[in-house]
């Protein structure tokens, strides 16, 4: 089977989305209702991506599952995409937060656990000072005023097809080698031409040619790709990306948001990077809302004398809710308890037991597919190679293969991340988990087979 049949894939995506539809009737009902009050029907209009006519709606979560309003069991590998990393409601944090809860959740003031949580962040990622917000979005926007002010600089770099959160200057993308805004950019507030310059990854004499100039004030980048799908760099790149920004005065963010699925310390421990900044949201607070953004020594000198203590307040970083007690807490028992380098030890070889088994599927029926891995995290990819960059991968997007595989899953008890074929494991995550997964993935190519 070198190629999918698209009339039987159109017909198969037909069958499987009236069983969604006859199988979740309370899901369905609550979506009809919501749309009276709510945009699209749900609370973020990205949820209404899933494969399907509508969202699931969601009762409880525990470990690595989840229950439906029709009282249907799932096998979470979307985890909130990256925000449930830790597993739903794990115990230890559960207790923390409980008492937290009672004790009063934000005061404007810090708590103790500020002190644990700043020494801890230095120690896993080698940025010696630190501050806390809500979203991984928020670090970033942070992280570029900060450079702004610092280099007096007013480009910024990203990577074509990046994502950061709903930072503006991220939204754009290269139109046949043109910055513009990207695809879906809803209202952009300048043209993203004014403010970014695009590059695409792993392509280090486009890095030379952008940073020449001197007016980008930071490159933004994830460590390797995972917002397009994976895309890791190739060798070299980061020693490249390091030596070209140091030689041009131009500061390094590194966005640890999703790549912490490398390991305890993420992609930036494991390969010995060395970030001028350094950002990571979601998962640190078990899915209560936090992120945090570090930075070097050198940075944050230059950082402290930029806003006088009269105008602290008003200098477009923070936030009344930034760093509260809830969000201290519940990072502390977090990086203590749940994201350590024991559980990674048994997440990581149950993604590779992940790739194993979708490798299997794949040649067993000869698709010219591939499976990719980060640590705890993979992906596979309706290519015959591994795409190099965000553009490559962006063309190798199957939107109506993508529903039917999601939806296929779906319908049999499985949540994959809706915005690609990417799963995710948990400290919860069990070997039956991964083989159920498996299974289902072999079913749904025979499917498409015929």
């Amino acid at each position: 089977m070198q190629t999918i049949d698209r009339a039987r894939l159109a017909r198969q995506l037909e069958l499987e989305q009236q069983r969604f539809i006859d199988t979740h009737p309370k899901s369905r009902e609550l979506f009809q209702r919501a749309q009276k009050s709510l945009l699209a029907g749900v609370p973020m209009s990205w949820m209404v991506k899933w494969a399907g006519s509508f969202p699931v709606f969601v009762t409880s979560g525990k470990g690595a599952h989840f229950t439906d309003v029709d009282g249907q069991d799932y096998l979470d590998l979307c985890l909130g995409d990256t925000g449930a990393m830790t597993g739903h409601a794990p115990d230890a944090v559960l207790e923390t937060i409980t008492e937290r809860l009672r004790q009063g959740v934000t005061f404007m003031l810090p708590t103790v656990d500020a002190v644990w949580v700043g020494e801890e962040l230095a120690r896993r990622f080698g940025l010696p000072c630190w501050q806390v917000c809500l979203t991984a979005t928020d670090a970033n926007r942070f992280a570029l005023r900060i450079a702004r002010a610092l280099t007096r600089r007013p480009k910024v770099l990203v990577f074509n097809y990046c994502y950061h959160g709903t930072v503006d200057e991220t939204f754009a993308t290269l139109h046949d080698g043109v910055v513009g805004p990207r695809s879906g950019n809803l209202g952009p507030q300048v043209n993203p031409a004014e403010t970014t310059k695009v590059i695409e990854f792993n392509d280090i004499p486009a890095l030379e040619a952008a940073l020449a100039p001197g007016d980008v004030a930071a490159v933004l980048a994830e460590p390797a790709m995972t917002n397009i799908g994976i895309v890791h760099p190739e060798p070299g790149y980061h020693d490249a990306l390091r030596a070209i920004t140091r030689r041009t005065g131009t500061l390094l963010i590194i966005d640890e948001t999703h790549t912490i699925c490398t390991g305890p310390g993420g992609y930036t421990q494991a390969f010995g990077l060395q970030p001028d900044l350094f950002v990571i949201g979601k998962p640190i607070g078990s899915g209560i809302p936090t992120a945090v953004y570090g930075m070097s020594e050198e940075v944050a000198d230059r950082a402290r004398t930029q806003t006088p203590l009269e105008d602290i307040d008003t200098n477009g970083i923070g936030g009344t809710l930034a760093g509260n007690a809830l969000a201290l807490a519940a990072m502390r028992v977090t990086l203590e308890k749940v994201l350590t380098p024991e559980n990674f030890e048994r997440m990581i070889p149950l993604a590779e037991r992940f790739e194993q088994g979708v490798e299997e599927v794949i040649e067993d029926f000869d698709l010219p597919w591939i499976v990719k891995r980060l640590g705890c995290r993979a992906e596979y990819w309706f290519r015959p190679t591994p795409p190099r960059n965000g553009g490559e991968a962006a063309a190798a997007v199957d939107f109506e293969l993508d529903q039917y595989m999601h939806l296929y899953a779906l319908n049999r008890g499985i949540l994959m991340t809706p915005f690609h074929n990417m799963a995710l494991v948990s400290p919860y995550t069990s070997e039956s988990d991964i083989d159920r997964h498996t299974a289902v993935f072999r079913e749904a190519v025979r499917s498409l087979a015929g």
